[in-house]
């Protein structure tokens, strides 16, 4: 098989499983809406910069690291279920709070768009199945000697597609049309994301502790 070849399969596979719905939507969407345009591209740039380290470590043996060694696996859950929790807590917190006005341009400082940068990356790398799922679509598809072209062009990829999928949703959801109905239903909605992301923080603790060695 090919370089070219392996590389668009992996890429393809990554593409797939970015657009599938999960915590890092859920992320992006309700900081596009909640926030601001602004700080839903900059969690988007921040879910690229995390696929991009996942796919270095996954070059680097991600999968054999994650499958030899069980009580880092099982800290990655534990640590990454935590945070999601943590994440699904303050959104439900929020739920009762009125949306805030849009902002202007000059009123969205760069420092919100750096703190929306970093939670996304840490969403973004908390998420085991993440981890995972990147350490066995390269295993599956790497050759076991990887031309040095590969070590460049898969991080640049999976950052392009994890980067651009959110950018788009981002864009939509910081809409005028979906932000006004979601200011119609904030509470509703805000509760029930922070359900979906404290239920799979849950579901990761859960499973590390049915997990750990006896």
């Amino acid at each position: 098989m090919s370089s070219m070849i392996v590389l668009l399969s992996i890429i393809g596979t990554v593409l797939i499983g970015a657009m599938s719905p999960g915590p890092s939507f859920v992320l992006v969407s309700h900081t596009a809406i909640i926030r601001s345009r602004r700080a839903g591209l900059a969690a988007a740039l921040g879910m690229g910069i995390g696929g991009a380290i996942f796919a270095l470590l996954a070059l680097a043996g991600l999968h054999a690291v994650l499958v030899r060694v069980e009580w880092a696996y099982l800290a990655f859950k534990l640590l990454g279920g935590g945070y999601l929790v943590y994440l699904g807590l303050r959104i439900w917190r929020g739920a009762s709070l009125p949306l805030p006005p849009e902002r202007a341009g000059g009123v969205d400082h760069s420092a919100a768009a750096w703190r929306s940068l970093a939670i996304g990356l840490a969403t973004q790398l908390s998420n085991p199945k993440t981890a995972l799922v990147y350490a066995s679509i390269f295993a599956a598809f790497l050759p076991p000697a990887p031309e040095r072209f590969l070590f460049i062009a898969l991080p640049i990829g999976v950052f392009v597609i994890e980067a651009g999928w959110y950018t788009a949703v981002a864009l939509v959801f910081s809409a005028a049309r979906p932000r006004a109905a979601y200011g119609r239903a904030k509470h509703v909605v805000d509760r029930l994301a922070g359900l979906v992301l404290a239920g799979l923080g849950m579901r990761l603790v859960w499973d590390a502790v049915r997990m750990r060695p006896l």
